[in-house]
């Protein structure tokens, strides 16, 4: 998958730092953003651990503040960029939410759902399927995550 013409590197950018943020909070360094009309409405990094939530992925945080934000459960005009291939259950919830574009960066070989696991989008019952965009800056988001369990692993 190629990045559009039309992507803007600046989210992808803001979505690293909510990453390195998260990571500094000591939850796994994944941020997400979600854009309409070329503005921000809601951004999130990963909060499981804080929150004591096994959904609160950057993702689903975002998700929630847009629809909320927007007062409408169909996002079917925003973007949603992320720094980590989303995993089945956020996958799921962006095409429940009808987001337009999905922007990536690193892809998850073990939890990703978009061109790793189940394929979620690729399902014949998947009902809305985004435009995909992975590698958005991967090299940068990859080390972020490879740097983040390498620490947390130890020597």
């Amino acid at each position: 998958m190629s990045a559009p013409k039309t992507v803007n590197p600046k989210f992808m950018d803001e979505a690293l730092e909510i990453a390195a943020a998260a990571e500094r909070a000591g939850e796994v360094p994944v941020g997400a953003l979600v854009v309409k009309d070329g503005e921000i409405v809601a951004r999130a990094g990963n909060r499981t651990l804080r929150d004591r939530d096994p959904t609160a992925h950057a993702e689903m945080l975002a998700l929630r503040e847009a629809a909320k934000k927007l007062s409408t459960e169909r996002l079917s005009d925003c973007d949603l960029y992320v720094t980590l291939e989303p995993c089945t259950m956020c996958t799921a919830a962006i095409s429940f939410a009808r987001i337009r574009r999905l922007y990536y960066g690193a892809s998850d070989p073990k939890g990703g759902a978009i061109e790793s696991g189940v394929r979620f989008f690729a399902s014949p019952t998947c009902h809305h399927r985004p435009e995909v965009y992975g590698g958005i800056q991967e090299a940068r988001a990859g080390e972020l995550l490879r740097g983040f369990f390498r620490r947390r692993r130890g020597p």
